[in-house]
């Protein structure tokens, strides 16, 4: 047995090698060009052993196979020509495991992503479990790249250029029988016969090459070829706008590969990757990424957290319907649902019953599992059961004295160590525990809504939060599968603060006479996934305005809404989605509702729909708004810090990821060039734009919110 830092190398009695992956110290496998050597070492050990019948890689960590390439080596990278050379050296050792004389077997449990699945389609056969955790997908593109080492020469050839462009495209990620149906994979076994699987498959020796379906074999055809790569290519530009460099060069270097063959395909691969890791689009991909993973490491307080077993939920509404929901689904914890009256409680159990059986109905997990997690939501009109909650979340309608109540409540049925986290949206946290006899243990926990989809919860201590308490929350945020961030007890906190302005700023080019749908596809263009009047009525015109008069009555008419704009869409009864009546209008068809720009909502408000600006004008004014806010939270401390502030817009409203946040987007622009920006809009258009003082001290003084420790932190 030879052993390497990462790989160990085993010939088993029946002469069948297996090469264990375990990277020492880390969680997930990842793979670096380190590695190269000792990758190399084992395959000339198994060229020279003319024993061996078989190879199998195979991973010892619990939970994952191979999650990906460590993205650090792109970083590290100086330039295109150093980033080329990566791709050709991971291409070169997956051509020398596809090149070995004997089969070899990828034997996948857990994840299997970007460099992990181009390693196991260098591999002659794949064999995976039927694990939840086990998932096969080419996400570089989310990152501004393509796959460097064969993957868009090797997947299109196994699975049909069809399949293969959906996945490199989108990042989309197969399931085992997803990726058995598509060719994927050969086989999905129980997690405890894998390893014996695939030596059995090693045993039969190399298959024969699988035959694509026709449909794919026609496609990959000249003619067939070319109508499909026409029709995905303005597909995806529709999509991306143009905002996404590497949706273009992946269409490129995988028709290279099929009208060119393999050899022109990887060299155009290595070429595309080498210059897409330059792009300014990638570096600040790459940048949210890492900063996402450090703000998931960062545990919120240097004090322990308490221990969690059980959590309450106050309110059985959509907002705690879904928070019971992520508790139960992904913290594996026991929550009781408290509501006024059992239909309450019946609409909180049948929201997370719809979500479990949708999960049931498209097999990404088995009904057993739907049964365990909904037999962990149980529910109450009074507060039996909840003397051993270790957190309640209060989800209640956004009334002070109501919550300050519910506080009252807790601490006189709850145990003395239960904590009250309340999903705000505008109320002060120091406020609602004005009254609590353990103020140290009242907490803000806002999620955003829908909240199983919404990745973002900001946790917000007030003044006298006790550290605990802090670490206590993170850690239950994550169990629930959110990205925290801590901010501070300042009105709208972070993310509706800046929100606010941006909206209000669409609201006044609707009042000026722009088309609704003019300003929202201006924003989309941007690059946010939808405008800001359908994210109002998404959100609910009732909800999403509620925050107006609080942000108003602290900051000042900087956050007046326009005259009579909420109200008049108010009082006709418009709230967006919800009732089907907003700036759009749903009408229901089956079961899919179509929006359609309302235009009775033009002589409601007073407007012309006949506004004259362009849509880079239109979104320049809305985002300009929302960046000289950001730049008042940085310097109140609103935020921790510039990586907690561009995490929380990118997670919390779509800022465009390929921007890397306001923060990072402002760095790129300079601070000088945000100033000269609004001095011209606030010449224009009123003093709302003024520049804030913090942004004329970093442009006279030439200052970035990034600082250099925190760039190479991310970088």
């Amino acid at each position: 047995m030879e052993t390497t830092s990462a790989f160990t190398l085993t010939v088993r009695l029946d002469n069948i090698a297996v090469v264990t992956i375990d990277v020492p110290g880390e969680k997930m496998n990842t793979l670096k060009a380190e590695f190269g050597v000792q990758v190399r070492a084992i395959l000339k050990q198994i060229r020279e052993n003319k024993d061996i019948r078989g190879l199998i890689f195979i991973s010892a960590k619990p939970d994952n196979f191979i999650a990906g390439a460590d993205i650090n080596m792109i970083a590290r990278a100086g330039s295109a020509q150093e980033a080329e050379a990566l791709a050709r050296q991971g291409q070169q050792i997956m051509a020398e495991i596809h090149g070995l004389p004997v089969p070899v077997i990828a034997a996948i449990h857990g994840a299997c992503l970007g460099g992990g699945l181009e390693l196991a389609l260098a591999c002659h056969s794949r064999i995976c479990t039927d694990d939840a955790k086990t998932v096969l997908g080419l996400p570089e593109v989310q990152l501004g790249l393509l796959p460097g080492s064969g993957g868009t020469q090797r997947l299109p050839r196994l699975v049909g250029v069809s399949t293969a462009l959906e996945m490199i495209l989108t990042g989309k990620q197969l399931r085992p029988r997803q990726a058995l149906k598509a060719g994927l994979v050969d086989e999905v076994v129980p997690q405890a016969i894998l390893l014996e699987a695939a030596v059995e498959l090693a045993l039969k020796g190399r298959k024969s090459s699988r035959d694509l379906p026709v449909r794919e074999r026609i496609l990959a055809g000249p003619l067939g070829r070319t109508l499909l790569f026409k029709m995905v290519g303005k597909k995806t530009e529709q999509k991306t706008k143009g905002h996404y460099p590497a949706t273009k060069r992946i269409l490129e270097v995988i028709e290279t590969g099929l009208a060119q063959g393999s050899s022109s395909g990887y060299a155009a691969e290595a070429n595309a990757f080498g210059e897409l890791a330059m792009t300014p689009q990638s570096q600040a991909l790459r940048s949210v990424f890492f900063a996402s993973t450090e703000v998931k490491k960062d545990p919120g307080s240097d004090t322990a957290p308490a221990p969690l077993q059980a959590v309450g939920v106050l309110g059985g509404g959509l907002m705690g319907g879904g928070i019971a929901f992520v508790t139960a689904s992904k913290g594996k914890l026991p929550v009781r649902i408290k509501d006024i009256n059992p239909k309450g409680i019946n609409h909180a159990l049948q929201y997370s019953w719809q979500l479990l059986d949708k999960k049931v109905k498209r097999r990404h997990i088995k009904a057993g599992e739907r049964d365990r997690e909904l037999a962990l939501i149980s529910g109450t009109t009074d507060y039996s059961g909840f003397q051993h909650r270790d957190v309640v979340i209060e989800a209640v309608y956004e009334d002070l004295g109501l919550k300050q109540q519910m506080v009252a409540e807790v601490e006189q049925n709850c145990a003395a160590h239960t904590i009250f986290a309340s999903n705000t949206s505008s109320l002060p946290i120091g406020d609602i525990a004005a009254r609590a006899a353990r103020p140290e243990q009242v907490i803000g926990l806002h999620f955003f809504s829908p909240v199983e989809k919404m990745p973002l919860v900001e946790v917000i201590p007030h003044a006298t939060t006790s550290p605990q308490t802090i670490a206590t929350i993170v850690k239950l945020a994550k169990m629930q599968g959110k990205t925290p961030i801590v901010v501070a007890d300042k009105a709208g906190f972070y993310v509706n603060r800046i929100l606010a302005p941006y909206i209000n700023e669409a609201m006044r080019l609707l009042t000026e006479g722009e088309k609704i749908e003019h300003i929202d596809d201006a924003l989309v263009k941007f690059g946010f996934p939808v405008g800001p009047i359908q994210l109002l009525d998404e959100v609910g015109i009732d909800t999403g305005t509620k925050i107006i008069p609080v942000l108003e009555a602290a900051y000042g008419e900087r956050f007046s809404a326009p005259a009579n704009i909420v109200s008049a869409i108010l009082n006709d009864d418009r709230k967006g989605r919800k009732n089907g009546r907003g700036f759009y209008h749903y009408a229901v068809k089956g079961r899919k509702s179509k929006k359609q720009v309302d235009p009775s909502v033009y002589g409601l408000i007073q407007a012309s729909g006949q506004g004259k600006l362009s849509a880079q004008q239109c979104a320049e004014r809305c985002v300009m708004m929302m960046l000289n806010e950001a730049a008042r939270c940085f310097d109140e401390q609103v935020v921790k810090s510039a990586r907690d502030g561009d995490i929380g817009a990118v997670f919390g409203i779509g800022f465009p990821p390929f921007l890397g946040g306001p923060y990072r987007y402002m760095d790129s622009l300079g601070a000088a060039e945000v100033v000269a920006i609004l001095q011209r809009l606030a010449s224009l258009y009123g003093p709302r734009f003024t520049p804030c003082e913090p942004l004329l001290r970093m442009a006279e003084n030439n200052l970035r919110f990034w600082s250099t420790q925190e760039t190479d932190l991310v970088n």
